[in-house]
């Protein structure tokens, strides 16, 4: 009987799991526009718990979404020694989704153009970039669909501020630079705490992160650890900072782009705060103001 009982816990907790992170998904979607009537949505699929879950559950929507649209899974095969070329196709065919592999040797154009003992990451995504747009033009893909999620977008963010001095994110759907093809992230507001567990769960075939034996990315291991200890000190961190980057307010910043400051008269509008300290929202803790 114990044992009986922790399975539908188990199970109870795992439904759970999966309602939120569709609810989260299709609140993503819904709020960006991501996916309209009609369009071909190509799944970059890595062999990675993000991507996995990401096909798993635009899967599921699609089945029940009010609109007809595609999908297409694509993985890149880039040659790396070792890759198990069988997993995704195995995987894939038992779903019974549309995909295609797409074969290109980059594995050998990085590690002749990068010297031994650099980093091979910002090379190899040019490339794979490279190759995704292509392959989506090829297959009349209106939509690209990457797995990023909520904790990617805030880690990304402070990197651009620490090492690029710039405030900048990870957008949920943007143009690409050439305005041929539109890229949407559908996990946007999913926790990345929550896609490992319900990968776990569905016990995908992950293929491992590490067959290039490139080196981790320092940086962004650091911010990852540095957000990690925030949100144990301060449970909701998290959240509150990836609510900012939709709460933007171009005036209290300083970027003359955004903001037309050189115009900008003497007269103070009524109720004027510039003055005012600043108020700190903790999820957990309340409302509390500095000063």
């Amino acid at each position: 009987m114990p044992e009986l009982h922790l399975k539908q816990k188990t199970s109870n907790n795992f439904n759970k799991l999966k309602k939120r992170l569709q609810r989260e998904v299709g609140k993503a979607i819904g709020d960006y526009n991501m996916i309209e009537e009609g369009d071909r949505v190509m799944v970059c699929l890595s062999g990675g718990k993000d991507s996995y879950t990401l096909l798993d559950i635009l899967l599921t929507l699609k089945s029940r979404a009010p609109i007809n649209f595609s999908l297409l899974a694509m993985n890149l095969d880039q040659k790396q020694p070792g890759f198990p070329e069988h997993v995704l196709p195995a995987y894939l065919d038992k779903l019974g989704v549309e995909y295609r592999i797409v074969e290109e040797d980059t594995y050998s154009i990085v590690q002749d153009k990068i010297p031994e003992g650099k980093t091979t990451c910002s090379l190899c995504s040019r490339l794979r970039r490279g190759i995704i747009y292509r392959v989506a033009s090829e297959m009349g893909v209106t939509k690209i669909a990457l797995g990023h999620h909520r904790d990617d977008i805030v880690e990304t963010l402070f990197l651009n501020m620490f090492f690029g001095a710039k405030l900048k994110a990870m957008p949920p759907k943007l143009h690409t630079d050439d305005g041929r093809h539109v890229v949407i992230r559908p996990l946007a507001y999913c926790t990345e705490r929550d896609i490992t567990r319900y990968s776990n769960q569905r016990e995908f075939p992950i293929i491992p992160c590490n067959l290039c034996g490139s080196q981790e990315n320092l940086q962004r291991k650091q911010i990852k650890q540095m957000l990690a200890d925030w949100e144990l000190q301060y449970p909701g961190r998290m959240t509150s900072i990836f609510n900012a980057l939709s709460n933007v307010v171009p005036s209290h910043l300083a970027d003359l782009k955004l903001f037309d400051f050189q115009t900008l008269g003497t007269t103070a509008p009524e109720e004027d705060t510039v003055f005012d300290p600043p108020e700190i929202a903790a999820p957990a803790l309340g409302i509390y103001k500095i000063g």
